[in-house]
């Protein structure tokens, strides 16, 4: 079943409201999702002839002895996972793959795990420890192919030495909550683990040969905040220490956690250089791209499209208001543009919440927040979708709203900014109708605004 086809056959597209214009936005969001399919970006760059291995421009002539690896962890691996499998057929030699709970599919050649996302457990670190071992069975002169993605850092759980599973699982709830960014999150994840920061590149032989093929889930696609472990890390013990500084996390993050990064010297900083390691990476998709196919599918659907920016930070209900914003001004004078129009936005919003259970995600936020902004507003629909089916620690996608959104909720008993004040999106959209449920996507390239303003 091809990615886009998950969002029209799931939602629930409520009589009330503009169904039409619903309708159009749910067609241009899964147009931007099969854009951004890893499977056929990496089945068109990996190919073999015999024993001639090509990974983008890069020709290998292996030799007899020369083995190929396949290594893969994160919300978008499987598709990439797939297409090295049917590509490379019999010339692989071995292959694990750790997917998050609920992935659909089957491998043949390449064996998969299943494990926990947001929060990691404990099938993630047992498999976690068969990457590694798997890692040091790599000989001098193999080939390493990767396809390690974003929810790689809940996916492969392996914590330093004196820190346990639970240790870890206290520590990513701390920084999933307190509204710190993915680069502030993995400076300190990294540095609490064996695996993350290069060092699983680092216990591989140093003349192999590393293919990362990756999926960027991260503004300005820094590969060691995308694949981390296998590319050289740009963070340190100081920017770990400073996040927890920043967030005031000292305090309540697990004792031994505190004493590794307080006491941790430069033995114990990831690797920052990885030569002479043959280390070659390619991002197959990205969030830019997820807004351009949106762009392209609104112009097609007659709606003229404004990316406002694919590097959207900041609370997400806050973000959901500005769009909101901008959408009642193009109402009643155009500016900044004139209707019909799409307004597009792609990038990673937070939540900061001190309640982990909190029902809600993102781009639910950015939902209702739009609501707000726009309530009263004809002809106005908002969408806000996280790319890999899941927003924040709930199986919902995002969430829908239109200028109907506040009173069907006060018919219904709701107060939508009281629901955003206790971070109870998910409740509100359920009841609404305009919960997005999608399934695993098989991609994971942040997020997706959008704003549609039809004609009069």
């Amino acid at each position: 079943m091809p990615v886009g086809s998950y969002v029209r056959n799931s939602v629930e597209l409520v009589a009330h409201g503009d169904t039409a214009l619903r309708s159009v936005a749910l067609d241009i969001v899964e147009r931007a999702l099969t854009a951004t399919d890893p499977y056929p970006l990496a089945k068109n760059l990996v190919h073999r002839d015999g024993r001639h291995l090509q990974v983008g421009s890069d020709h290998l002539q292996l030799g007899p002895e020369t083995r190929v690896f396949f290594i893969g962890a994160g919300k978008a691996s499987f598709g990439i996972a797939r297409a090295v499998e049917e590509s490379l057929g019999d010339l692989l030699t071995a292959g694990l793959v750790i997917c998050k709970y609920g992935q659909p599919g089957a491998l043949e050649r390449i064996r998969m795990r299943l494990a926990n996302h947001p929060v990691p457990d404990e099938a993630g670190m047992r498999a976690a420890t068969e990457v590694l071992d798997l890692a040091r069975t790599v000989r001098s002169g193999d080939v390493v192919i990767c396809g390690i993605t974003g929810g790689s850092s809940a996916l492969l759980p392996l914590p330093v030495a004196g820190l346990s599973l639970e240790d870890k699982q206290r520590m990513t709830k701390l920084l999933l909550s307190c509204g710190a960014d993915i680069v502030e999150i993995n400076a300190v994840r990294k540095h609490l683990s064996c695996i993350k920061g290069g060092q699983l590149a680092a216990a591989m032989p140093p003349d192999v040969w590393i293919f990362n093929l990756t999926v960027s889930d991260v503004i300005g696609n820094a590969l060691d905040y995308i694949t981390d472990p296998t590319v050289p890390d740009t963070s340190s013990l100081a920017a770990a220490r400073a996040a927890l500084d920043k967030y005031r996390l000292w305090e309540s993050a697990p004792p031994a956690a505190v004493r590794h990064l307080r006491t941790a010297g430069v033995a114990q900083e990831t690797p920052k250089d990885l030569s002479p390691r043959r280390v070659r990476n390619f991002i197959l998709t990205d969030g830019p791209r997820l807004c351009v196919a949106a762009a392209e599918r609104a112009r097609v659907c007659g709606f003229e499209p404004f990316v406002l920016s694919t590097m959207l930070e900041g609370e997400s209900r806050e973000v959901g208001s500005f769009f909101g914003a901008i959408a009642r001004e193009i109402l009643t004078s155009g500016l900044p543009c004139a209707a019909p129009c799409a307004l597009i936005g792609g990038g990673e919003t937070v939540v900061n919440v001190s309640n982990w259970q909190a029902s809600g995600g993102p781009n639910q936020e950015f939902a209702l927040g739009a609501a707000l902004g726009v309530d009263g507003c004809l002809r106005t629909v908002a969408v806000g979708l996280d790319s890999d089916g899941t927003d924040g620690p709930t199986e919902i996608a995002g969430g829908m709203a239109d200028h109907m959104s506040v009173a069907r909720a006060r018919g219904l008993g709701l107060d939508l900014f009281d629901c955003l004040q206790r971070h109870d999106s998910s409740r509100a959209l359920r009841s609404l109708g305009d919960a997005i449920v999608t399934g695993a996507t098989g991609t994971n390239v942040n997020d997706l605004k959008l704003v549609l303003i039809a004609p009069e």
